[in-house]
């Protein structure tokens, strides 16, 4: 469904489920998509909306700051998962699903009704883009935007994948309007947040699972708190996820520790002291870029970014806003 039909779909299913009568004023600022009028009664309340398809945890601050920013707010929804809506309700965010269910909380209302079963989503077909392999590459180009113009060939010696590999990707970011010729010789990105989105949730899903090298342990357990002071084997191996964000922002103190290394395990073991643990708190990840300074001690930004925006701690959000705003914006603005 495109965004349109969602919002006259839930206020259909909103209507047969509750008799809340809701108007919908498709007006665009700052980043809104209209306004939503909802008769209770005798009542008018009245709404600013933004209108997801679906929404995933990587997307849950940008919601968090609309609703912040944009009171009285209302979140209208193709489909809600039961985590995100959780999510949700704990940030006191009002949400409106395309079947009819509705969490609204205001200083004179509170409703939440939740009967009506999910609408069927139809599955995305993605591109070469987002393969393993395709996530690899366009983490590089996320990273470096001039990268995508320089010869196949090139990319190719970069990113350590093949020619033809660098061909389907670039085809498949063209086929969904991430990429754009300007010139015969010359390509330029655009909707960069959105690709963004895109790829913290594939990398999840698909590159970030082949990459574990399991879970560990300090043999000395005072060792964890002290983590400051570990030397790691810079750049083979760097802090990612929660120590990255504390170390870039100094906001986040780390639950657990996560390294990204190119290091063999009995490497891990002697030069750390570290114990294989199923239920350790240390997660290693095996590295999957070549380009990294030397007296960087964490991942890029864009990836501590991801493994933060993917937690469902609400202080690793913010930590991962704060990313953004400081690292990030700019760059994909």
């Amino acid at each position: 469904m495109s965004e349109e039909q969602i919002v006259y779909t839930a206020l259909e299913n909103l209507l047969e489920t509750t008799q809340f009568k809701g108007e919908w004023d498709e007006v665009t600022k700052k980043g809104l998509d209209g306004t939503l009028r909802v008769r209770i009664g005798e009542n008018v309340l009245q709404f600013n909306v933004k209108v997801k398809k679906e929404l995933r945890k990587h997307m849950l601050p940008q919601i968090f700051a609309f609703n912040e920013a944009h009171q009285p707010f209302l979140l209208i929804a193709g489909r809600l998962y039961p985590g995100i809506k959780q999510e949700l309700r704990n940030h006191n965010v009002s949400y409106l699903e395309a079947n009819g269910n509705l969490y609204l909380k205001t200083p004179e209302k509170w409703f939440w009704i939740e009967v009506n079963k999910p609408m069927p989503v139809k599955p995305q077909i993605r591109s070469r883009a987002f393969t393993k392999t395709g996530l690899r590459i366009l983490f590089a180009f996320l990273r470096d935007q001039a990268l995508i113009n320089l010869s196949y060939r090139q990319i190719a010696g970069q990113t350590s994948t093949s020619i033809g590999n660098i061909t389907h990707i670039i085809n498949g970011l063209k086929q969904e309007g991430y990429v754009v010729n300007v010139s015969k010789n010359e390509y330029q990105f655009q909707r960069l947040n959105e690709l963004l989105s895109q790829w913290a949730e594939a990398y999840e899903q698909t590159l970030k699972p082949t990459l574990s090298m399991g879970r560990f342990r300090f043999v000395d357990k005072d060792r964890f708190d002290r983590w400051k002071k570990l030397k790691l084997n810079t750049p083979k191996t760097l802090w990612g996820s929660e120590p990255a964000g504390e170390l870039l922002t100094g906001y986040l103190k780390p639950a657990e520790l996560t390294i990204y290394t190119e290091e063999s395990r009995s490497e891990l073991i002697k030069n750390y002291r570290l114990i294989p643990d199923g239920e350790g708190l240390v997660r290693v990840y095996r590295k999957f870029w070549q380009q990294q300074e030397a007296d960087q001690h964490t991942v890029p930004p864009l990836l501590v970014y991801a493994d933060l925006i993917n937690s469902h701690d609400r202080r690793c959000s913010e930590t991962a806003q704060k990313l953004y705003d400081e690292y990030l914006q700019t760059a994909l603005s």
